[in-house]
This record gives C-alpha cells, sequence and structure tokens, in this order.
C-alpha cells in the first residue's frame, strides 16, 4: 500500500511529566470533528514514514490525513484515521473515532490486538468485533484548568465499549464494578495491558469524569490509575 506520505509528528505531552490531571467529560462533542479553519504545510520526515509502514505492516485499514491549524491552541499533525485493526484470526472495527496521531494509532493497533482481542477470547469465550470510543479529537481543555487537552492535538482516545462476535457487549460504565466477575476480570486485563502500551491511561477508578471509559494516551509517564 502506498501510503507512506507526508506526515508531521507532534510529540508534545500535555501533562507535566510523571503527573497527570483529570481529563474532562466525554460528550458527544469530544467525536465531531471541527471544521478545518487551516492547513499547514505538509512535513516529510523518516518517522513518519517509518511510523505509516509499521502501521501498514501490522494490518490496519486506515488514511493519512493532511495536518490542519484550528488556533488556540489546537491542531491535528501527523495523524490518520483509523478504519479497522487487525487481530490473530481477523479485523475488528472502531466506532465513532475521528483523526489520531500515527505513533498513537501504532499503539494502539497493538493494544487491540494483543491486550483486547485475545484477553476477550481467553476470559470471555468470544473474539472482539468492535472497540467502541467518545471519540478523540476534541478542541478543550482539561478539566478544571486552563491547559489543553491531549485531545485538542489528538494524542487520546476515550475508549467506552468492547463488542464481541458473540454479541455481547461489555460496557465500562456498566460493567466496572458490574454482577460479572468474568466482565470485571476482562476490563481490569484490558486496563493493564493499556498501561504497558501507552504514556496516560485514566480508568474508572481514577475519579467520576472517567467512570464511564479509558482515557488512553500516548504521552506522559507511565500514569496508569
Amino acid at each position: 500500500m502506498a501510503l507512506i506520505g507526508a506526515i508531521a509528528l507532534s510529540g508534545c505531552s500535555l501533562l507535566p511529566a510523571g503527573r497527570s490531571a483529570p481529563d474532562d467529560q466525554p460528550s458527544a462533542s469530544s467525536a465531531t470533528r471541527a471544521p478545518p479553519v487551516a492547513r499547514g504545510p505538509v512535513v516529510r520526515s523518516p518517522d513518519a514514514a517509518r511510523c505509516i509502514a509499521n502501521l501498514d505492516n501490522v494490518g490496519a485499514k486506515f488514511s493519512p490525513l493532511p495536518d490542519r491549524y484550528y488556533g488556540a491552541g489546537c491542531s491535528v499533525l501527523g495523524s490518520v484515521q483509523l478504519n479497522a485493526l487487525q487481530g490473530d484470526t481477523s479485523d475488528f472495527g472502531l466506532s465513532n473515532i475521528g483523526p489520531i496521531t500515527c505513533p498513537l494509532a501504532e499503539a494502539t493497533a497493538g493494544w487491540a490486538r494483543y491486550g483486547v482481542d485475545r484477553a476477550a477470547r481467553q476470559i470471555l469465550g468470544s473474539g472482539l468485533l468492535r472497540i467502541e470510543t467518545f471519540g478523540s479529537y476534541s478542541c478543550r481543555n482539561i478539566a478544571g484548568s486552563g491547559r489543553r487537552s491531549s485531545h485538542s492535538s489528538a494524542e487520546a482516545v476515550d475508549v467506552s465499549a468492547f463488542v464481541l462476535k458473540d454479541g455481547r457487549r461489555i460496557v465500562l460504565a456498566d460493567d466496572w464494578n458490574g454482577g460479572d466477575p468474568r466482565r470485571r476480570q476482562f476490563l481490569r486485563i484490558v486496563q493493564q495491558s493499556a498501561c504497558k502500551r501507552f504514556g496516560t491511561v485514566l480508568g474508572p477508578e481514577y475519579n467520576a469524569a472517567h467512570r464511564d471509559h479509558f482515557h488512553i494516551e500516548r504521552t506522559g509517564d507511565s500514569f496508569c490509575r
């Protein structure tokens, strides 16, 4: 696939090293991509090409996106649109997700295959069909602060549920503390796996704002709650 294109990677962390702050409560607007305000120059770099090639090699279905600057400290740089990811035996989809940076997409592909799909088959007896999200890019601040959220640079995804091939839907809002012990075990294994691949992972035990989703972010200093 001749997808090695012109992509600029952003490596700016929105959290101070070794610390985190609560992200804002997700809403329907978090999944809505803002209309483009300005398109910046596309910068070619070996790192960008390498990331795109790696994403292609792991079987992801995606489209590289042009760099966009929205103003007010919000931008989407070096990003892709993920359509599907490759598991051990089949592809699975992602719903409600907007642009995310290529390195975040690469980490998500590994987590979804090895940390989610395999856990679903081993613990729940059915493979993964779809990962549901509250969105990715959103031009907003961290809740209770004046600093931009990692969502404002497409460096984070809010994952809300997992749909299995047998039709079951594992929902964080219902199943994190729900009555089915296997569902609870599955969600905790999924979070532990995410903590090994992402810089920041915030879940239901972090605060009330995250009771219904995992906030996964490539940036940060191994903060997992």
